[in-house]
């Protein structure tokens, strides 16, 4: 496991890295002041790691977010699309299942990924 530094002691991030899978634990604040480290250290670990398949993101130790996390969370999730990796966001407290709600996002960050490809046609 990975704890990264952080110049805010408002956010801790803990990563693990498996074979197929990233995991990211958030602890504190995903807000305007420090929500860039959580992108930040997905960027890293997709681009480092090809094979990755899946990410992980642990909400549990979340404190606040706001829109900035929010973005964060959505650019998050359009890069995991384009590089074919299944994000997950796992023990989502209620103020980040409120978040999605409120904001029409919660289907998109949340929905299972697709059974298989998709055919066209």
């Amino acid at each position: 496991m990975t704890t990264m530094p952080m110049p805010s002691d408002h956010l801790r991030l803990a990563t693990v890295d498996a074979e197929d899978r990233v995991r990211i634990e958030i602890h504190g604040d995903l807000d305007y002041e420090n929500a860039y480290l959580l992108q930040d250290e997905v960027a890293v670990r997709l681009t480092g790691r090809p094979g990755v398949r899946h990410l992980d993101i642990h909400c549990a130790g979340l404190g606040t977010i706001d829109s900035t996390g929010l973005s964060v969370l959505l650019m998050i999730h359009r890069r995991t699309t384009a590089a074919d990796v299944c994000l997950r966001l796992q023990d989502r407290p209620a103020n980040l299942e409120r978040l999605l709600d409120i904001t029409g996002t919660l289907e998109l960050l949340t929905a299972p990924p697709p059974a298989g490809p998709v055919v066209s046609g």
